[in-house]
């Protein structure tokens, strides 16, 4: 395979959902014997962690606002999850490819994490469920979709993970007055909510 458009395709899916990115992997190379997955992402046990965070960010992230708190607190995991799958891919020899592809992977999953941040603060401004449950399905479909294809087809899962992105920066730059709405009723939600816990 690869490695720097997978790196990319995965840090990317990374930004989204580390833990479905890895799930998704260790289950392709476990059971599609798809070549290249590091032997830790296929342990049991992995996959069984992996498989409970996967179903608990899959409930949270359908509720408003608690997938905000949710993104603030993966602000550091998917970012390290995207560089930790390019080094396991690179061999985590700590040569120039491990360290290439491991800043590829982190930067990559940043800035995927911070447009999937900024839009679903967007997104949470709308006072129906219904939108904010069919972008993170959409979100979902999108994970599965680019980390299946970059198995089989490294290079055209990472021209898709770019476009997305792309178009992720573009619904940003138009959504800015939304997506400071959302920031200040977030704020305020979390500066309430301790608050209500004392009273």
């Amino acid at each position: 395979m690869e490695l720097l458009p997978l790196t990319f395709a995965t840090g990317w899916a990374s930004g989204l959902n580390a833990y479905a990115t890895v799930l998704l992997l260790g289950l392709l190379g476990r059971f599609a014997h798809t070549d290249g997955i590091p032997d830790g992402f296929q342990r049991t046990d992995v996959l069984v962690v992996m498989a409970v965070l996967t179903l608990v960010e899959f409930v949270a992230d359908k509720i408003p606002y608690v997938d905000s708190v949710w993104d603030t607190v993966s602000t550091v995991v998917r970012p390290v999850a995207g560089a930790l799958i390019g080094a396991l891919l690179g061999g985590a020899h700590g040569d120039l490819t491990t360290i290439t592809l491991a800043a590829v992977g982190g930067v990559t999953a940043l800035l995927s994490h911070l447009t999937k941040a900024g839009v679903r603060l967007a997104v949470n401004t709308s006072p129906e469920p219904v939108t904010n449950i069919g972008v993170s399905l959409g979100e979902n479909v999108a994970v599965a979709g680019v980390v299946g294809l970059a198995a089989a087809h490294p290079v055209a899962a990472a021209v898709v993970a770019a476009v997305i992105l792309l178009t992720g920066f573009v619904v940003l730059w138009l959504a800015l007055s939304r997506i400071r709405t959302g920031w200040h009723t977030l704020r305020r939600r979390m500066a309430r909510g301790p608050a209500a816990g004392t009273a």
